[in-house]
């Protein structure tokens, strides 16, 4: 007899949806998880999961998922791995055992953790870090994706938060700009296809010809980073028009003047020369944004990957200030909805506990912070590396890799896959999946809070993540009563709030129903009458500038990287999956303009040398007008185990920092491509 439940998604997506799960029993009758499609029921979700989740079962029931705690009984610099299984005492009292070494030996600030959004669970995701701060220990700065985009909406607007995603259908003309939103915001599909049929036109702007290009109306194809130009001389447009509400301005912006300075230095043609769009399409999409209301704009934080990314999604978020779409069902701007759920965060991953001069990481610089070559005295004995795979996803991969196979750096993962990462590891500790244990939920693209109970025990001796850093705080004598939190308790801390959206919302309630809507007004208009900034305005000013960044295309150089996501695969979760693999072709491949083809002798079909200041790799040519000339296109992330030479695309990206949030910069990174052909691949292989 088959089961169904209805839980929340775990994974980093704006949608976090709600899904109906489908257990069976195995050969032995022990339930397994057998299939994952969407909640009929649910308003935002409605009954269907995406390209990627609907194959989670085959994650969840891997032969290679680790199943119990692993220590490594070879060195880390031998490439093949060797594993002795160990009961979980033995793994923590000896992990334990050389944390507390550590400590006694160089203090806590030896110690790194390092994480990030493998899954978005309050409990298993956040309240996780309780240990560490209570230790202590190093702090990372979680700013691989969003801190960019976060900063540069916080100098705008203040807290994050979009129209509801159920008023789209009201749109008139929707903007996707910077978002593949097809592959990356699927259930955004839904609402912009009713708006359409309503008569709304779709528009995309993006640097590549992607599926949301495919399926807009009109695709404007800008040169990469280029973003606050395009913003800018549409805002010169709208002011040289009257298109412009004046009344939205002058009663809820700030510092208007100056923004129109500098717009109006952005003619059509300076726009359209630095942006490479035609005049026609710059006073086109001015026209557009200019005379319809309402009009919607999905902003992503794929335009953020560049060095001056800040002040380019800052530009394009404030258009809606200029045109009061704020005012109107269906329109404005759109990021992340995090900020609506005003939840008590107060004692959230142990905050509180966080103490003042702790050493602090950047979490794009982790080849700096474990470079073996590095001064001894700045050097980390430990990392403990969890919800997160940065031997594949942190910029300058190899010189991280290099640093993880540092014989004297302890090395403790906490896995539910045998990710690149834990094959570096001194330990692999088993970790639960999101059907495996409790947690709740909220959402940076809707505004339902979910709660999910433990369907399943956790196969073989998997166990989450709060349970290992409990067992290991006990062992290291932490008090702290919030290491010990379960979920309920937990939720009654995160609902202790007096926040409007949050009325009626109580943890009995929540448990009962799984899933509940905030306490919106009916008509939800964030920032209709001002934003939450410190003087309760829309803020202008800083005025967001067009720059060039430092590394600036060269004849060694001439080539930009963009490396995207790829629609199949979810950051680097599914990429131990070889269905999801051969849906996106096999194995990674870059996609290059027939006229740099031509340039550079590449054939269609054969392998080409990708180089950087960082490094190489080797990938398959695909010759497409989807790329434009000058800027090649790797759609990922692909696990290097499945690239022809073992090596992640971030070989090749350097740990520069955004302008705004110190956010990763992996559409900066400029190459050159030389053909190697399918023989001299063959030789490079057997060399």
């Amino acid at each position: 007899m088959t089961r169904d439940a209805l839980l929340t998604c775990p994974l980093d997506c704006p949608d976090a949806c709600r899904l109906k799960v489908t257990f069976a029993p195995d050969e032995a009758g022990r339930e397994r998880l057998v299939k994952v499609t969407g909640d009929p029921q649910h308003p935002y979700t409605r009954g269907f999961a995406c390209a990627k989740t609907v194959h989670y079962p085959a994650r969840q029931n891997n032969p290679q998922r680790p199943l119990t705690p692993l220590k490594r009984i070879n060195s880390k610099s031998d490439p093949v791995p060797q594993w002795q299984a160990v009961s979980w005492d033995e793994a923590l009292d000896e992990i334990a055992g050389r944390l507390r070494g550590i400590i006694a030996t160089r203090g806590a600030q030896a110690i790194l953790p390092y994480h990030y959004a493998g899954t978005m669970g309050l409990m298993e995701g956040e309240h996780v870090h309780t240990l560490w701060r209570a230790l202590g220990a190093a702090e990372i700065e979680e700013t691989i994706c969003a801190s960019a985009g976060s900063a540069a909406w916080a100098l705008g607007y203040g807290p994050r938060m979009v129209p509801d995603p159920l008023d789209i259908p009201q749109a008139r003309l929707i903007v996707l700009w910077g978002i593949n939103s097809l592959s990356t915001n699927t259930h955004l599909t839904p609402q912009i296809t009713a708006a359409r049929k309503n008569g709304a036109r779709v528009v995309c702007v993006d640097p590549y010809r992607n599926r949301t290009a495919a399926f807009a109306d009109t695709h404007y194809q800008l040169k990469p980073g280029t973003d606050a130009a395009l913003a800018l001389g549409i805002m010169r447009g709208l002011f040289v028009n009257g298109w412009t509400d004046d009344a939205y301005i002058a009663g809820m912006t700030e510092g208007v003047e100056d923004l129109r300075a500098e717009a109006m230095t952005w003619t059509p043609e300076r726009t359209a020369a630095v942006t490479g769009l035609s005049e026609a399409e710059v006073l086109e999409l001015t026209h557009l944004i200019g005379e319809t209301r309402p009009t919607y704009i999905r902003v992503g934080y794929g335009m953020t990957r560049h060095e001056f990314g800040g002040a380019g999604l800052r530009a394009v978020s404030l258009l809606p200030a200029l045109t009061g779409d704020w005012r109107y069902q269906g329109g404005g701007a759109a990021l992340s909805s995090g900020g609506a759920f005003g939840l008590n965060k107060r004692r959230l991953g142990g905050a509180h506990l966080l103490r003042e001069g702790v050493r602090t990481i950047n979490m794009n610089c982790l080849a700096d912070a474990l470079d073996p070559a590095g001064p001894p005295e700045q050097s980390f004995a430990a990392t403990v590396i969890y919800n997160c795979n940065p031997a594949t996803v942190a910029p300058d991969s190899d010189r991280v890799r290099a640093g993880l196979r540092r014989d004297d750096l302890l090395v403790v993962v906490l896995e539910q896959a045998m990710t690149e990462t834990a094959a570096l590891a001194d330990w692999v500790l088993p970790a639960a999946t999101f059907v495996e244990h409790e947690d709740v939920f909220t959402s940076y693209g809707h505004h339902w809070i979910g709660y999910n109970r433990a369907e399943l025990p956790p196969l073989g001796e998997a166990r989450p993540n709060t349970w290992v850093m409990q067992q290991l705080g006990r062992r290291l004598g932490v008090t702290a009563p919030e290491l010990y939190w379960t979920v309920d308790d937990l939720l009654a801390e995160l609902l202790d709030s007096p926040h409007p959206h949050l009325a009626g919302i109580t943890p009995q309630r929540l448990k009962a129903e799984g899933t509940l809507r905030l306490n919106l007004p009916e008509r939800w208009l964030p920032y209709a009458e001002g934003a939450p900034t410190d003087t309760g305005r829309v803020r202008f000013t800083p005025v967001p500038l067009q720059q060039e960044p430092q590394a600036r295309l060269t004849p060694d150089y001439p080539i930009r990287l963009l490396t995207p996501p790829a629609h199949h695969f979810l950051n680097s979760t599914y990429g131990l999956l070889d269905r999801l693999n051969r849906a996106e072709g096999t194995e990674p491949h870059v996609m290059v303009h027939p006229a740099d083809a031509a340039a550079y002798a590449l054939a269609d079909g054969e392998y080409a040398r990708l180089s950087s200041e960082q490094g190489e790799v080797t990938r398959r040519v695909r010759v497409t007008d989807a790329a434009q000339p000058g800027v090649a296109v790797i759609e990922g992330i692909w696990w290097g185990t499945e690239a022809p030479d073992g090596k992640s695309i971030n070989t090749l990206t350097a740990q520069t920092l955004t302008d705004l949030g110190g956010g990763s910069t992996f559409h900066n990174t400029r190459i050159r491509i030389e053909p190697l052909g399918v023989a001299s691949q063959q030789a490079e292989s057997a060399d």
